[in-house]
């Protein structure tokens, strides 16, 4: 994609200027991708499958064609991200002793944040460090250099640009009531009492509509409620990774339905809140998107394969230019509420509640609430194992697998250099 829109107008470099006014470098400006492949012998890439790399040796060809394409064409790029375990080089890392990986952690902040400083204003600074329970994922990172690590990669990012904004990023925190939703809160609680320079806060919104348990939905209330806490602590918010899954609800009626009502009212609930400052999607055609290559066959996002407008496009941007303070959502229900004035419940009838949850979203325990068995790995791991898999594809890490998928049916080169990257943009100036 960066070759390809550095020298002519593609549909997907259209359609992405024309509708949007930001992007993020999904892959490209991770740690791994980041790092310059080492040659062999007689001068050439390495012969592995996975070429080898060298801590410290930096190849930004790839992310400055992106990114300069973004400031040319009048967007403002996110930094996604700096710190993140399932995509940093472990193999590497692994070898050094504690201190040493702090010191190629730093460096690492200090090489990147320099490398953009002057184009790339905000920064997802660390992304995924809970479990699904909510406690302090024990990855790499934690168990090398303890969980002060998240409060280090904050100071060293503010040192390194003390300009930028910088942000903390997960998922399955976006509605308030579960325990991971808890946790995210609480940290980002104490860091703040810790005066550690942390800014505002990500919150994925990679939803599926079929969701049970801690994949629910979460209703226009428990988000607005989870935001204004956020908010309260000084942060800003922002809906970071948006998609919305339909494919398998067991009713094919009502997947547009049901993503049309997801991307409406919940948009129109987060930005209803003050604290929140924008809306950001993972990929915007389904022509391109991470969950047909790692989860199944989908159609996540707001333009379809041909880059046409769907439904759920025009119920985006009804919530983006619609919205008042005090407005209904859905079937006449207020944003504050869970159940309208009819007595049916917000995402009636595709959403499927349970018994047993609170709220509307089913909790799941911490160990000292109550005792679930701990669970370090992501929760899109977790997803993925339990996902079908119709297409044939391999589960693989999500940047793993957008990093090389090709789409196999573009018919021309220019589509095909459209899978390597997403863009993630924010929907403030849809039209």
């Amino acid at each position: 994609l960066a070759d390809v829109v550095s020298t002519m107008e593609t549909p997907y470099a259209r359609v992405l200027r024309q509708e949007f006014n930001a992007i993020v470098v999904e892959h490209h400006l991770k740690w791994t991708p980041l790092l310059a492949p080492t040659v062999d012998a007689h001068g050439g890439p390495s012969s592995d499958l996975v070429p080898d790399c060298k801590l410290g040796s930096y190849d930004f060809t790839q992310a400055d064609k992106v990114v300069d394409w973004g400031i040319k064409n009048g967007l403002k790029v996110k930094g996604h991200v700096l710190v993140w375990h399932v995509t940093s080089p472990i193999h590497l890392l692994e070898k050094l002793s504690p201190e040493q990986v702090r010191e190629e952690v730093k460096r690492h902040i200090f090489t990147v944040m320099g490398h953009f400083r002057g184009r790339i204003h905000v920064w997802d600074v660390v992304n995924e460090a809970l479990t699904p329970g909510g406690t302090l994922a024990e990855n790499f990172f934690y168990k090398t250099l303890g969980p002060s690590y998240i409060e280090d990669c904050f100071r060293w990012a503010h040192q390194a640009d003390p300009s930028a904004k910088l942000i903390y990023n997960d998922n399955k925190v976006e509605g308030i009531g579960s325990a991971k939703a808890k946790g995210f809160y609480n940290l980002l609680k104490d860091l703040k009492a810790k005066d550690i320079p942390v800014h505002g806060c990500g919150m994925q919104a990679h939803w599926n509509a079929a969701g049970v348990a801690q994949n629910l939905v979460p209703t226009p209330r428990q988000v607005k409620e989870q935001i204004r806490r956020l908010g309260e602590l000084g942060l800003t918010v922002n809906l970071s990774e948006m998609d919305v899954r339909v494919s398998q609800l067991s009713d094919p009626e009502f997947r547009s339905i049901a993503q049309t009502q997801i991307y409406h009212d919940l948009v129109a609930a987060a930005i209803s809140e003050p604290a929140c400052d924008g809306v950001w999607l993972w990929g915007f055609t389904d022509r391109h998107t991470w969950v047909t290559h790692f989860y199944y066959d989908d159609e996540p996002l707001i333009h379809d394969e041909q880059y046409s407008r769907k439904p759920s496009y025009f119920g985006f941007r009804e919530a983006l230019v619609t919205l008042t303070p005090h407005g209904s959502i859905g079937a006449d229900i207020p944003l504050d509420k869970d159940v309208g004035e009819d007595g049916k419940p917000w995402g009636h009838p595709w959403r499927k509640d349970e018994v047993g949850s609170s709220d509307g979203i089913m909790l799941i325990p911490d160990e000292e609430d109550g005792g679930v068995k701990k669970e370090d790995r992501p929760d899109w791991e977790l997803d993925a194992k339990a996902a079908p898999s119709s297409n044939g594809r391999s589960h693989a890490p999500p940047d793993r697998v957008d990093s090389e998928v090709i789409d196999d049916d573009a018919d021309s080169v220019d589509d095909e250099h459209q899978g390597p990257i997403e863009f993630k943009a924010p929907t403030t100036e849809i039209s």
